[in-house]
């Protein structure tokens, strides 16, 4: 079981890799905030490493940690040298379907050395980045959706993955609106 202040730890590296990054910032404390509201989804054990990975969930956007240019694997990348559980490193690795994208990217290989995980956990992190914009204001998937495939423009790796990408994304979704509604 990870610890209980592995999300202060991560609020900390999170901070100290993106703090200086104004969007990117406001965009992972809002993730971070709708994943501690999503706890309620999973398990109480489970709770820490949610809030966890919504910390570290975009770390590899930091300049010192490009390598790939991808950042699910150079933030997961960066986790797995400074020691953090790969159980993290994995979220952070496929967070948001982006095992859809890194083929498209020449990046398959490198992805498949994190291990997918389909869970209660993983649902809520994508939902958690899925409903927070790049501003950090909450909005519905299908603005969230719109607004990523227009900033990033019709070649970029996840336009051509999405049409893979969203149906999964819709799929956890549905998942995580489901287990909400059995919680209240």
């Amino acid at each position: 079981m990870y610890d209980e202040a592995g999300p202060t730890r991560a609020a900390e590296l999170a901070a100290a890799l993106l703090g200086s990054l104004g969007n990117r910032w406001r965009h992972t404390v809002a993730v971070a905030g709708r994943a501690a509201e999503l706890a309620v989804t999973v398990s109480r054990a489970e709770r820490s490493v949610l809030v966890s990975a919504a910390w570290l969930h975009d770390i590899g956007y930091a300049p010192d940690l490009v390598e790939t240019g991808f950042h699910p694997i150079d933030g997961a990348r960066y986790l797995t040298r400074a020691g953090w559980p790969d159980r993290i490193a994995a979220l952070v690795a496929h967070h948001s379907g982006a095992r859809f994208t890194a083929p498209f990217l020449g990046l398959g290989r490198q992805m498949a050395t994190y291990p997918y995980e389909d869970s209660p956990v993983s649902d809520a992190l994508t939902y958690a980045d899925q409903t927070v914009d790049n501003r950090g204001t909450r909005v519905s998937l299908r603005d969230r959706f719109t607004e990523m495939l227009s900033r990033l423009g019709p070649d970029s790796a996840n336009a051509r993955a999405h049409h893979l990408r969203e149906p999964d994304l819709l799929a956890a979704a549905h998942r995580v609106e489901r287990r909400l509604t059995s919680c209240r």
